[in-house]
């Protein structure tokens, strides 16, 4: 196929994703959002799978069989813990304004600038290859379209080489998409639009070339099976001890578990862009089966690759798109590359606006903030400068990936540098899952176990990579570090018989799990390690009153914090901001002193634009805050826990108003209808009882004034008078009922008597509670 043909449909691509991403923030501007949706946050979460699962799934299944299976039922697994694990680290990112992985661990270890460095480090030097990984998957397969050669390892034909262009126009793209706004914590639509959208591209692609394959190139899944289980090669991958070990599996399980939820363009899109926590109920099942439909096909993929291309000397990463193309079926063809470079594109994107805020906030922003030449001039004087920032990072980002995919990424199969980097991301889950679950964790134990991890980590499995580029010197490897056989990057303390990933993932998560917890339980912790450790354990107690449980002490002026806010966020938004939250919280501005909730405030909007540890140095550098003892914070924290008791009871004893009210309501309602019941029924029987009486009189009159009258006239009137009296008899009956009214409406009186009773007591109980809450 041309190379302009395969270019421009690149190009197209790319730019229909900015038009789903521009349809999207027009939609949220009419006030109808297309992310506030659980299908859309499940379907974005789907950048999990990238151009390693696309291509590199189907390499890895022609020769591991079942193994690449490993990597998705991780994920299925830790899909059913999303609502306890994720839930809480959403609700906690939410509260605190947090918009980075870097940023999470940070702020719940007392906001220490040090710890969000070595994560931010850590994620560049662990991510940058698996970015190099999708730059490598996108030029093989455009190579494999226009059937043209590998430019070869190296920079000596970078002009001539179409993925120099191609991350060049993504990093336009990404810049597009992530730097409009200065506020990293706010929700960017149309990336989480786009994202999604090309989760279903890449579906809808990867199913295409399975059908294409099973049902074109051979009959059935019957067909290919059966061919395989008579090649030799393929043969040995329907045994389960040959093509893998239980070792191995346990060890890509438990790695891809975590991936999950720490990689950082999984916690960009599952955390930070995430809407509404019940979106997750949706995402529990949708994403398993996101994952189920996308791997449905790999394996006839793999082996009718292997029984057709097997020996053309063709990579087994590119089959999906080699198979289509050897056949003629070139618009199929075309169609798959451009799935296959939607999976890549989205995971760059991604991977690369998580990345570039991590060194913005963490190590460019603070430098530029401490720098002497720094001066308040207000008014968003810092807007462009950040945002500058954040655009030389992502150029950064994607010129360090280019030159990995050229120099060290052609040594290695698309796999094996993607597990690289799960093993990197995982070690932040100790301080993590630790922080979040466990009081007694430390800064100084995060540290520890953050730093040995990733130092054991680079070692077994960065330097072998860098010695097979030629960059190490190889009896490192052969022979150990310094000549020590029990320090083998690939046989760590002689231990062996371990594919490289699961021994590297085992050591440096054994050392950082073993460091962590030793140094938490023999560290002291300072008053804002105390006070954080309490509020993300026991988060949804405390976000049910985010403001009640402030920790800040010390003197703040108010023209300061708005000057301060103004720098980055313009004047207008800063005063909006302030004067809406006071009005809120009944905060007067009257004076020049700032309230201390104002501060902590000042600092949560900070932290969400230029991260925690920049905000931190900020409000230090306008306020003179007092440190705090242990004391005190254990104090604000059981007043707050006095108050949330107080909130609850408040609610108790309104319920209980609420029905007393209705209660009363219905009550009076009858007796109302009773009373207009009986207004009725003595209109009618004073209008009945009139008949009969003057019936009787009349009659009566008759008999006695007539004394000759003969004795048949005298008994018709007699009778009757008679029968007027039955009448009359059952009347008074009637009306003698009435009383029976009146000892039920008596009842009711008495009902609401006691029910007006319980909701004074209800009111006199609620009163205290009030007025100490309103103290």
């Amino acid at each position: 196929m041309s190379n302009v043909v395969a270019i421009f449909s690149a190009l197209f691509y790319l730019s229909l994703l900015f038009g789903v991403a521009y349809y999207a923030e027009y939609r949220l501007k009419k006030g109808k959002s297309i992310i506030n949706n659980g299908y859309v946050y499940a379907l974005s979460l789907g950048v999990y799978c990238t151009a390693w699962t696309y291509y590199g799934s189907v390499g890895q299944a022609s020769t591991r069989g079942i193994e690449f299976l490993a990597v998705y039922i991780g994920p299925t697994i830790m899909a059913a813990l999303f609502w306890p694990i994720l839930r809480k680290i959403i609700r906690i990112c939410k509260t605190q304004r947090i918009n980075s992985i870097a940023d999470l661990i940070s702020i719940r270890y007392g906001k220490n600038f040090s710890l969000a460095v070595v994560v931010t480090i850590l994620c560049m030097v662990g991510i940058i290859p698996y970015i190099a990984l999708q730059l490598k998957a996108i030029s093989g397969s455009m190579n494999i379209l226009i059937g043209a050669t590998e430019t070869g390892i190296g920079l000596k034909n970078i002009f001539a080489d179409n993925t120099f262009y191609i991350a060049a126009v993504l990093a336009f793209f990404i810049i597009l998409f992530g730097t409009r706004s200065i506020d990293a914590s706010e929700k960017h639509e149309g990336l989480v639009a786009a994202i999604a959208f090309e989760s279903i591209v890449k579906l809808l692609a990867f199913i295409a070339v399975g059908l294409f394959v099973t049902f074109g190139l051979f009959d059935g899944f019957g067909d290919i099976f059966s061919k395989a289980a008579e090649n030799d090669t393929l043969k040995k991958l329907f045994q389960f001890s040959e093509s893998t070990s239980y070792t191995t599996w346990a060890g890509l399980i438990l790695l891809s578990m975590l991936a999950i939820i720490f990689l950082p363009r999984q916690f960009h899109m599952g955390v930070v862009e995430n809407v509404k926590e019940v979106h997750i109920k949706k995402a529990i099942w949708v994403f398993p089966l996101y994952l189920l439909l996308i791997t449905f096909f790999v394996l006839p993929i793999a082996f009718g690759g292997t029984l057709l291309l097997g020996n053309s000397g063709i990579n087994a990463d590119t089959y999906v798109l080699a198979l289509p193309m050897q056949h003629g079926a070139k618009f199929l063809g075309l169609f798959i590359f451009i799935g296959g470079f939607s999976a890549a594109t989205s995971m760059i994107i991604v991977e690369t606006i998580a990345i570039s805020t991590m060194m913005s906030n963490n190590i460019a922003t603070p430098v530029l903030l401490a720098s002497q030449k720094f001066q308040t001039k207000g008014d968003g004087q810092l807007t462009n400068p950040i945002l500058n920032i954040r655009r030389f990072s992502i150029l950064l980002i994607i010129a360090l990936a280019f030159l990995y995919d050229k120099l060290v990424a052609q040594h290695f199969t698309l796999v094996s540098i993607g597990m690289v980097s799960f093993a990197a991301v995982a070690q932040f889950a100790p301080a993590v899952l630790g922080g979040i679950y466990w009081k007694q964790a430390s800064q100084k134990g995060a540290m520890a176990g953050i730093s040995i991890g990733f130092v054991i980590w680079f070692f077994t499995a960065v330097v072998p990579s860098m010695a097979s580029a030629g960059f190490v010197n190889m009896s490192v490897v052969n022979d150990g570090l310094f000549g020590i056989s029990w320090l083998k990057p690939l046989s760590l303390f002689g231990m062996e018989g371990m594919d490289s990933v699961t021994h590297c993932f085992f050591w440096s998560m054994l050392f950082n799990i073993i460091a962590f917890v030793a140094v938490s339980l023999n560290s002291e912790k300072s008053a804002q390690e105390v006070y954080q450790a309490e509020i993300f354990v026991d988060i949804f107690r405390y976000s049910a009153t985010p403001d009640s449980n402030m920790v800040w002490k010390g003197t703040a002026y108010l023209p300061d914090l708005n000057s301060l806010l103004a720098n980055f966020l313009g004047a207008e938004r800063a005063e909006k901001l302030i004067v809406t939250y006071a009005g809120r919280h009944k905060i007067s501005l009257d004076t020049k002193r700032a309230d201390p909730r104002l501060v902590t405030f000042a600092e949560k909007i900070l932290g969400g634009v230029i991260g925690s540890a920049s905000a931190r140095i900020m409000v230090s550098s306008v306020t003179k805050e007092e440190e705090l003892k242990i004391d005190e914070v254990l104090k604000i924290l059981r007043e707050s826990q006095q108050m949330i008791e107080l909130n609850k009871e408040l609610r108790k004893k309104s319920a209980e108003l609420q029905k007393a009210t209705d209660q009363l309501i219905n009550a009076n309602r009858q007796l109302q209808d009773m009373d207009k019941t009986k207004d009725e029924f003595l209109y009618t029987v004073t209008h009945e009882l009139r008949t009969p009486i003057t019936s009787i009189r009349a009659m009566a009159e008759i008999v006695h004034d007539n004394t000759d009258m003969d004795e048949e006239q005298r008994q018709h009137f007699l009778s009757g008078v008679i029968k007027e009296t039955e009448r009359l008899s059952h009347l008074i009956t009637q009306v003698l009922n009435l009383e029976k009214y009146e000892s039920g409406k008596q009842q009711l009186n008495t009902s609401s008597v006691q029910l007006n009773s319980l909701i004074k007591d209800a009111v006199q109980s609620i009163q205290p509670l009030a007025n100490e809450k309103r103290s």
